[in-house]
């Protein structure tokens, strides 16, 4: 029921936007200038996928735009690029141009105001270039963009090389979009992509690191990893995952070969939408290659903590966010601590279960085993376990004590105070303890020597209260 009002807003708020662009494209031409929707709306639309914002070109300067509507606002003035807001959406209104020479590989030296030919001639892929009339409810197709989208096919809009030289990140969104769509690259396309593929490093780390957040947690990761591989793309952004490639391992636990193929059967089998997962499959044996030894059999000491670090630097380097870095270390940190789930103390299991990430870190331990050996056992009892436990609610059942708890009890804060309170809890988890005077009478029968010791020391402290102190002077 909340899924189908949530579905059914969403559809409401798309509706609406669709018919608020449509108003805007409206009053332009009632002014007197040219409008069309344009861009990635017009593709999804021919695709028969619902639009999730709607890009405007018009011939419309922006001090027309300020004139025709309340609330604009510049985003790329130098460009003919503003935001007009109507409601609570926003709407980006870009003026037809032609550009000049792109010196530093990301904007132009100039732009003139054009029309609809040449702004679509300078626009990136040939099905982000096509533009929508409603008026005539009809595609204007200046770059062969409808034949590209039917045959499944991502291309420049001309010139290959000159495309990635004006915009080195149009290679990395060249994989997204074919990934997004499971497109195929245009070969021109391909092939120009690995001619200028060391020239990525020239875009800011951030926007590497916001293209391959968006192309690995999407749809088809497993696909995205060949594409960046095949175009020598992953060899210049992720180095540390070609490096995968080749690494033995032991078949008896991998049959399926070596850590790179790994990698890629585990990508096949994630389902999207989290960055975390996502990042946590690709780095999760990321330290196989710096930790490999043979004795008996190959073995990968440690690979999981050194892991940790690698994905931490990795993620560091593309400038991606802490809580993102944190959480993907603690994925690859902790997917192997699932081997010894069978044999771990009751509360220690229970604390496993019960953190925050658990279901992350379940999920990866499922498409690891059954990108390796297959066997579900463990996962099966790990499910059993989260099930029991949510049932009980233990998982909001507040710590029967803490440290103000100790104080009150005679008890000094320092290194012990940890242990005791992580003793009652492990026998809280375990059900051993179900009150907090039961939690008091287990640490006071546990610890009373250190209790003991505290209370002298306060009764021959000079600088305690009068009441605290002993008859005799303290010497």
């Amino acid at each position: 029921m909340v899924c189908r009002i949530y579905a059914t807003k969403l559809w409401e708020s798309m509706h609406l936007k669709k018919k608020q662009a449509f108003e805007i494209i409206s009053v332009l031409r009632e002014a007197g200038f040219t409008a069309y929707i344009v861009g990635g709306a017009v593709r999804d639309m021919v695709m028969g996928l619902v639009p999730m914002d709607y890009d405007i070109a018009t011939d419309a300067s922006s001090s027309d735009l300020e004139y025709l509507f309340g609330k604009v606002y510049p985003v790329g003035r130098q460009f003919g690029v503003n935001m007009v807001v109507i409601g609570q959406n926003t709407f980006e209104i870009a003026q037809f141009r032609v550009e000049g020479i792109y010196f530093d590989g990301r904007r132009p030296s100039a732009i003139e105001p054009g029309n609809p030919i040449e702004d679509a001639r300078r626009r990136d892929f040939t099905i982000n270039a096509l533009f929508y009339d409603p008026a005539e409810n009809s595609i204007i197709d200046h770059v062969n963009g409808i034949a590209d989208i039917k045959n499944k096919v991502v291309r420049t809009v001309g010139d290959p090389d000159i495309r990635f030289r004006e915009d080195r990140l149009r290679m990395l969104r060249a994989i997204r979009f074919a990934t997004r769509f499971s497109f195929k690259l245009d070969i021109e396309t391909e092939l120009a992509i690995k001619r200028h593929a060391g020239a990525v490093l020239y875009v800011s780390a951030e926007r590497i690191g916001d293209e391959l957040v968006k192309i690995f947690s999407g749809p088809h990761p497993a696909y995205a990893l060949v594409l960046l591989d095949r175009t020598g793309l992953l060899d210049v952004v992720l180095p540390e995952v070609s490096a995968l490639k080749g690494v033995e391992q032991p078949p008896e636990f991998h049959p399926e070969g070596d850590v790179y193929e790994h990698t890629c059967r585990m990508l096949e089998l994630y389902d999207g939408n989290s960055v975390t997962l996502a990042f946590g499959i690709l780095l999760h044996d990321i330290a196989k290659p710096v930790t490999m030894t043979k004795t008996d059999r190959i073995r990968f000491s440690r690979h999981a903590d050194v892991g940790a670090i690698i994905a931490g630097q990795i993620l560091r380097r593309l400038r991606m966010k802490n809580v993102i870095i944190s959480k993907v270390q603690e994925l690859v940190r902790t997917h192997m601590h699932f081997i010894n789930v069978r044999k771990m103390r009751r509360a220690k299991l229970l604390r496993f279960v019960l953190q925050d990430e658990f279901d992350e870190m379940l999920e990866l331990y499922r498409i690891d085993c059954l990108s390796s050996h297959g066997k579900l056992d463990d996962y099966e009892f790990l499910l059993q376990t989260v099930d029991m436990e949510k049932q009980r609610n233990r998982k909001h059942q507040p710590p029967l004590l803490d440290g103000r708890d100790l104080i009150e009890l005679g008890y000094e804060p320092g290194p012990q105070f940890g242990k005791i309170l992580s003793d009652v809890e492990d026998m809280q988890l375990e059900g051993a303890l179900l009150t907090k005077e039961e939690a008091k009478n287990f640490v006071v029968r546990t610890y009373y020597f250190q209790a003991d010791r505290h209370n002298q020391k306060r009764k021959n402290n000079p600088q305690d209260p009068p009441v605290h102190r002993d008859v005799k002077p303290n010497t």
